[in-house]
């Protein structure tokens, strides 16, 4: 799949790090050690029952609302039905839903609880940010490997175009707990969002774009999906690659490289949004240029390109 060039924009961004102060703090993170947990600025009841991935893309998904003008206080500036949220995760949820299984095969399902049971469903986590800030339009979950959170944010894209909403809320977000560490090993623990919406739609309400949402591409090679979206021409082009965790054969010649894995460690689902706001936090500080953002699976690749908000591909 190739989507073509669309006049869509990112709106709004924010992030839910530790050690990294939004979105521009992507381009120089901070020592996660030494910085405070970015959960803790949320309140209210019921947090006791969410899972750390619901959290971070609360906090993030509310970082990106904000940044866009669309959540003000004490709600949306929006109709809730024109807002969709997309969320991509590839260990959400695992927690709890390992908890869950442990404790009926160690006795029996009366040893869950109540509370903790409707946390193991699939869209839990785009649930939640949905009934939190009111956003009753289209509601998605990607857990689609390596490349789900490029292909959540193409999916975005499709929801947009279809008329299904005018604005798109879309998350990526992993959390490191002891059981996605026993199972996969030490990984990324945060959430990034952006808002994405058709420039018309940004226009009529006055909105600052960040950057435009150029070609997607999905497909089995490294190579063949950057070779879509960039016409074949692997040169000069680019102005920031964002690379996959798997280091292709293939080098994409650019003038700066941004290697967000190294930087915060495996992000899987989460990565492809991440590189997205890392991409246009790079293009609002320069007020220009192309960005190229790739992840790439087992067997299956994605790429795609952002340029600055006033410019056309």
């Amino acid at each position: 799949m190739t989507t073509p060039d669309e006049d869509m924009l990112i709106t709004g961004a924010g992030t839910a790090i530790r050690g990294v102060a939004g979105p521009a703090g992507l381009l120089r993170p901070a020592v996660p050690e030494a910085s405070a947990d970015p959960t803790a600025s949320l309140t209210g009841r019921g947090l006791r029952y969410k899972d750390r991935a619901t959290k971070l893309a609360l906090c993030a998904g509310r970082d990106a609302l904000a940044d866009a003008g669309l959540l003000l206080d004490p709600g949306l500036a929006v109709p809730g039905e024109s807002v969709g949220v997309v969320v991509s995760s590839n260990y959400g949820n695992l927690d709890t839903v390992c908890d869950t299984v442990s404790a009926i095969a160690a006795h029996d399902y009366t040893a869950t609880s109540p509370m903790a049971l409707p946390g193991t469903a699939s869209n839990v986590t785009a649930s939640w940010v949905a009934i939190t800030y009111g956003l009753r339009g289209v509601n998605l979950t990607l857990c689609n490997g390596a490349t789900s959170g490029l292909d959540a944010v193409s999916w975005a894209r499709v929801m947009v175009r279809a008329g299904r909403v005018r604005h798109m809320l879309v998350i990526g977000v992993e959390p490191a707990n002891p059981v996605v560490a026993e199972l996969v090993g030490p990984t990324f623990d945060g959430a990034a969002a952006l808002v994405l919406e058709s420039a018309e739609t940004a226009r009529e309400r006055g909105a600052t774009a960040m950057a435009r949402l150029g070609r997607h591409a999905r497909r089995e090679t490294h190579a063949g999906a950057v070779g879509d979206v960039l016409g074949g021409l692997l040169d000069d082009r680019v102005d920031l690659w964002c690379r996959p965790e798997t280091a292709p054969g293939d080098r994409v010649e650019s003038a700066e490289e941004q290697d967000l894995t190294a930087l915060l460690g495996p992000a899987s689902g989460a990565l492809g949004v991440v590189q997205c706001v890392t991409g246009a936090a790079w293009l609002n500080e320069r007020a220009g240029g192309t960005v190229l953002a790739t992840t790439q699976g087992v067997d299956a690749a994605a790429a795609t390109v952002l340029t600055g908000a006033g410019a056309a591909r």
